[in-house]
């Protein structure tokens, strides 16, 4: 099972989901409280599991409606995706991938071990 771990940062609080073997596979924005930190745990817990796939690496991609994971290539050349909300703001990112099967793979784990992560606070 995976967790929300919340810990402090220089500016403020941010949040990373691990996999049950503890594994980062999302982080996210530094919040000003530990408060709004946990509101952007409960948007990935409520959008991941629902979340479409939009594939923005292939050509001709299809554009789809919020909650959504986009799927990037970044400017090293690696494949990242981003947690989009109901409402098109950013709620988690990935690290970057060197194939887009595992970018992928990981989109997975997050929408299964986001549900039901028990939260800690570091």
């Amino acid at each position: 099972m995976g967790k929300f771990l919340i810990r402090k940062t220089n500016t403020g609080v941010k949040f990373d989901l691990k996999a049950g073997n503890g594994e980062v596979i999302a982080t996210s924005q530094v919040y000003k409280s530990e408060s709004s930190c946990k509101k952007g745990i409960a948007s990935v817990q409520k959008n991941a599991p629902v979340a479409a796939v939009e594939n923005q690496t292939v050509e001709g991609w299809e554009k789809a409606k919020h909650p959504k994971f986009e799927v990037y290539v970044d400017k090293a050349g690696e494949f990242r995706f981003r947690l989009k909300a109901t409402n098109g703001q950013v709620v988690a990112t990935s690290e970057g991938y060197k194939k887009l099967a595992s970018c992928m793979k990981w989109i997975e784990s997050v929408k299964k071990n986001a549900v039901d992560a028990k939260i800690v606070v570091e």
